[in-house]
């Protein structure tokens, strides 16, 4: 958490208000994220525009004059937008003021979030070189999944959090995507033929526009740039469902452990 609709509901939240904009001003509070923040970064960003904002994986950019602010959000990071001051609290370690008053305020109570500052062709940046395709987009297919997926003998639930093969999904949509797929998490990636690639990579797509029309999913800490939690946990066919019973058959939902992650899933619904 936050996962790729959670980032994409963020990016379109601030990006109404940040596009165009001047910087006026940078509050440093605390540089210990999960990288320091830059020390002379806020004698870079005053003075520039924020031409875009955009989103690569989990990663937000916010396009500038001279190079691209990279914000990731972490486990319990969030944006918010300010249309008046407000006294910072303790997790408040990051504002953006703006010259038309308005201020981007980053909050990060575990800290494992990122401010970077990139000068060069954003698509250089050692976070982002070699990620995978973006699932919502045209790049991203069954035949992709497919021709990505050869001689992987990790399962595909571990496939699918892989970022070189397809990005941003994690954990919770991994789950439901596969439930809707039909698809075992514990089934080889390599095994998985054509046909159940394209079934997969559209439960992928549904799953993950789903959950942004629901305004992405609020368990711990997400909110989007207005305060306001998402409501797709209530959706949920799977995750963190563990022996209550499968909303399409009624056998108890299994809870295993899968590279550090919890899985859950129904051994009836998916083979």
């Amino acid at each position: 958490m936050p996962e790729l609709p959670e980032v994409e509901i963020t990016r379109r939240g601030v990006a109404a208000h940040l596009t165009g904009q001047r910087i006026e001003q940078v509050a440093v509070r605390h540089t210990g994220l999960r990288w320091p923040i830059a020390a002379d970064l806020a004698s870079v960003l005053p003075q520039q525009i924020i031409h875009t904002v955009s989103r690569r994986a989990k990663y937000l950019l916010m396009a500038c004059d001279h190079g691209v602010l990279i914000i990731h959000l972490g486990m319990s990071g969030s944006l918010r937008v300010l249309s008046e001051p407000m006294a910072p609290g303790k997790h408040d370690h990051f504002d953006l003021l703006l010259t038309n008053g308005r201020l981007l305020r980053f909050r990060d109570p575990r800290r494992f979030g990122a401010i970077l500052w990139w000068p060069g062709d954003i698509c250089q940046h050692p976070l982002l070189a070699g990620l995978g395709p973006e699932p919502l987009s045209e790049q991203f297919d069954g035949k992709v999944l497919y021709v990505r997926t050869r001689g992987r003998r990790v399962s595909i639930k571990e496939a699918l959090l892989n970022q070189h093969i397809v990005v941003g999904i994690g954990n919770i949509y991994a789950n439901e995507a596969l439930f809707h797929a039909g698809i075992s998490p514990l089934t080889p990636a390599g095994r998985l033929g054509v046909k159940r690639c394209e079934r997969l990579a559209e439960a992928v797509k549904v799953t993950l526009l789903r959950a942004i029309e629901a305004g992405g999913s609020s368990l711990r800490d997400f909110v989007d740039c207005e305060g306001s939690p998402g409501y797709f946990q209530q959706q949920y066919w799977v995750y963190d469902r563990a022996n209550q019973a499968c909303r399409q058959c009624g056998r108890p939902i299994m809870k295993i452990r899968q590279g550090q992650r919890s899985t859950f899933y129904c051994t009836n619904c998916q083979r």
